[in-house]
């Protein structure tokens, strides 16, 4: 390089930015023996990620030092503040440590080494596209939808999605089973293939998530409730759907008939009973519905199993009876301060049971459907439920149960139900990543799906039990692999599992935020996903940004405003995930035309 321009530098500014100088010589040097420190595990990364993963080295050894005074210096010289180098880092301090040199009039010596902002660019879209596919015109950000059970048998609701902007299927093997996933499979390829515009399928292994387990059943009755005005008057009927289908995601309120009570009705019939109140109340079938017939009820109605409906032609016998109707559950009611009982056995739960003075006969209890987190579980560490909205700290532990002592609720006491998270975000919980049903599940998703989501990655062992799974069962090349971070620990361990998962190509990353929020606690969770996205882009990685994305949307048919808000943010990650919903073609056109925009 030329002879470059003399600045003048007074001494005690020279002194500075040799100081600088000095900053930056020893993050470089910090960088390198991290690099040597990691060597075994770079060694076994893969050809694709060789220089990618020592660029994330190279990002971890940067945010190991206080840059408060390195960034103020640069910042007062116009300089790079070394901000934004994630996907670069060693080339950006060289080129820093240069141009510092240069300013007291040394010759300009840039070096090579690292990764280029050019070419960290090229890989982290080429990596992008290899594990998702072709992301839509007009934007960059692709969009992964979860597929709700009915996609098995609508081929037109899969087609819609895919018309109006999913790039990847998504779907969960915690629901449905091998049948309904191979129609859902077809239909993405058929739709892909018909359209021209190729959508990839990914499979969540469900992985063991803990959760409270199974309460004493109810009464087996269903109430019918109106809404009404201020004045008490009932502002519209309400709509139910009589149907022969077990689950329906209408959200209309399902009254089971059975397929041959069906046929015997039609739009206008006018059906009256007599509810387990014993009183007198009619529904008008107003019109047909995929599932059964839609119906109006005009007041609040108790419902049971095997209530006979009556039609005005014929009221001596009766058209049709109701079927089964689902019990009641009876969910455990928690204040601050009350004892839980955590039962490792599975029995029903059930709150407290007091005698007729008060007195308390027998403590709330409910059991885990994971009974070996009791093994790890120490007392004084904390336990939350339903996402964090109840939690306690555990008091004692015995052979058979724990006890809990209930620290926050709402305000008016709280709501446990079954089937709701548990998250130990303290304790060094040893469950597997990989579930039993997990590798049963795995015969079918090698041999269909382009991406595994594999569930609640703890740390690197959870990402090699993978591996020798998809290698037992000699996993295509090419099959991507999604890490789920939604613990403290996984988060914590980070660096280490993508070194991990780096020996094979390609694989991403799926920032979890439903239990993560739990795990690392809300006031954490801006900085956490923002860290996890800065060390995805380190390593070249693939991000996904996941949980309650246009939820109200997708639900309600509503979003809020601190929904859209979200997804402005999530247009940092390569990919955004939606969950399914009543009204998710709605969700997926708003999306796609939030990240063109």
């Amino acid at each position: 390089m030329a002879n470059p321009e003399k600045f003048d530098i007074s001494p005690k500014k020279a002194a500075k930015i040799n100081a600088l100088i000095g900053r930056i010589d020893t993050i470089i040097e910090a960088a390198f023996e991290m690099e040597r420190l990691y060597g075994k595990e770079l060694k076994k990364v893969h050809p694709e990620y060789q220089e990618s993963a020592r660029n994330l080295i190279h990002y971890r050894a940067l945010r190991s030092h206080d840059l408060n005074e390195l960034q103020k210096g640069l910042r007062n010289m116009s300089m790079s503040r070394l901000a934004r180098v994630q996907s670069h880092v060693l080339r950006s301090l060289y080129l820093n440590r240069a141009i510092l040199k240069s300013f007291l009039g040394k010759e300009m010596k840039n070096s090579r080494k690292g990764v280029s902002y050019k070419k960290a660019n090229r890989l982290l879209k080429t990596n992008a596209k290899t594990l998702l596919g072709y992301r839509s015109k007009g934007r960059r950000t692709r969009i992964m939808v979860t597929l709700p059970s009915e996609a098995a048998n609508d081929y037109d609701l899969v087609k819609n999605m895919i018309a109006k902007g999913m790039n990847c299927a998504r779907i969960n093997c915690a629901h449905d089973d091998k049948q309904a996933w191979e129609k859902m499979i077809k239909h993405v390829r058929k739709a892909s293939k018909q359209l021209k515009n190729k959508c990839k399928v990914a499979m969540d292994l469900a992985g063991p998530k803990i959760r409270t387990g199974p309460l004493v059943a109810g009464p087996r009755l269903r109430k019918l409730r109106l809404e009404k005005n201020d004045r008490g008057e009932i502002v519209q009927p309400l709509q139910i759907l009589l149907s022969d289908q077990e689950v329906d995601t209408s959200g209309m309120p399902l009254l089971p008939l059975s397929g041959e009570d069906l046929q015997k009705l039609a739009i206008g019939d006018l059906l009256s009973f007599r509810d387990a109140r014993n009183k007198k109340r009619k529904l008008k079938i107003i019109e047909t519905h995929d599932n059964g017939l839609i119906a109006h009820c005009f007041k609040t109605t108790f419902l049971e199993t095997g209530i006979e409906l009556y039609t005005k032609k014929d009221k001596k016998e009766a058209i049709a009876k109701l079927g089964v109707i689902p019990t009641i559950e009876k969910p455990i009611l928690l204040q601050k301060g009350d004892l839980l009982r955590l039962d490792r056995e599975e029995l029903a739960g059930e709150s407290a049971r007091h005698d007729a003075q008060g007195r308390l006969i027998s403590v709330a209890h409910i059991s885990s459907t994971e009974p070996e987190v009791f093994d790890d579980l120490k007392v004084g560490e904390p336990v939350l439920f339903d996402d964090g909205k109840m939690g306690g700290v555990i008091k004692s532990i015995q052979k058979e149960f724990a006890e809990i002592e209930i620290k926050h609720t709402a305000e008016n006491g709280g709501k446990l139900r079954a089937d709701k998270g548990m998250n130990f975000p303290l304790s060094k919980l040893s469950i597997s990543g990989i579930t039993q049903k997990d590798r049963l599940d795995l015969d079918f998703v090698v041999a269909h799906a382009d991406v595994i989501n594999l569930s609640f990655v703890n740390s690197p062992s959870d990402v090699r039990q993978l591996f020798n799974e998809l290698k037992k069962r000699k996993a295509k090349s090419g099959l991507g692999v999604i890490l789920k971070i939604e613990t403290q620990r996984g988060f914590n361990k980070l660096t280490e599992i993508l070194l991990a998962a780096m020996q094979l190509y390609p694989i991403g990353v799926m920032i979890a935020r439903g239990d993560l929020a739990v795990e690392c606690g809300w006031k954490n969770m801006g900085r956490v996903q923002m860290e996890i996205l800065s060390f995805c882009q380190a390593a070249h990685v693939t991000d996904i940004w996941a949980t309650q994305v246009l939820e109200n949307l997708a639900k309600r048919g509503v979003p809020s405003r601190a929904e859209i808000t979200d997804v402005v943010e999530a247009q940092q990650a390569d990919c955004v995930m939606l969950n399914k919903g009543p009204f998710i073609l709605d969700s997926i056109k708003l999306l796609d035309s939030i990240l063109k925009s």
